[in-house]
């Protein structure tokens, strides 16, 4: 497998950071369910605690695979898609990139305003972003929710919208994504 992306396929790099950054969303969507019927206690800070720390590991990875991309060009889309597919993928992206680093920044930022320490799996405690405020909390939590729900939402279509490519257009869309290749008609 290749290390840097190539004008087909993502490098071991890229896939590696993107697989990764999805794993742990969903995890993320596991564990903010997990602790929404709890009542406030050991049981749910312990929860909220490791939901914190796999925010702030999304964060950091995405900061990576933003840099990484920066210096290693993507990919390009097969010649024969549409201009409006070309750019409902590049503004899906960069909506996805946006989302995926303000969500984990609200959450730290409402945890802040609530006087909740951050920590990265009990390693150590980041700073706080703002000073305690209640009515600044209860904004940044309704955002954070806002914006997670509509990076799941968004990601959902990312997929959808890669087996469509898989399995309709049969072009190599999602296969140049894949650590393992995938047959299809034309490869």
């Amino acid at each position: 497998m290749q290390f840097k992306n190539s004008t087909e396929r993502y490098g071991a790099v890229a896939q590696l950071l993107h697989w990764s950054i999805v794993v742990l969303i969903i995890t993320q969507f596991v564990l903010a369910s997990k602790a929404e019927p709890l009542s406030i206690g050991p049981a749910k800070i312990a929860v909220l605690a490791q939901h914190k720390s796999v925010g702030m590991t999304i964060f950091a990875l995405a900061v990576l695979r933003l840099l990484w991309r920066l210096i290693n060009p993507v990919p390009t889309l097969p010649a024969q898609t549409p201009r409006w597919q070309n750019l409902a993928a590049h503004f899906s992206h960069w909506a996805l990139y946006a989302l995926i680093l303000v969500t984990p920044l609200l959450g730290w930022t409402m945890s802040s305003a609530r006087n909740f320490p951050v920590s990265w799996f009990g390693l150590f405690t980041l700073p706080d972003l703002i000073q305690p405020d209640r009515a600044k909390y209860d904004l940044l939590h309704a955002t954070h929710e806002t914006c997670a729900l509509t990076l799941g939402i968004l990601a959902v279509l990312h997929a959808v919208a890669a087996l469509k490519h898989h399995f309709f257009d049969r072009d190599n869309v999602l296969r140049r994504m894949l650590p393992v290749r995938l047959k299809t008609d034309r490869s």
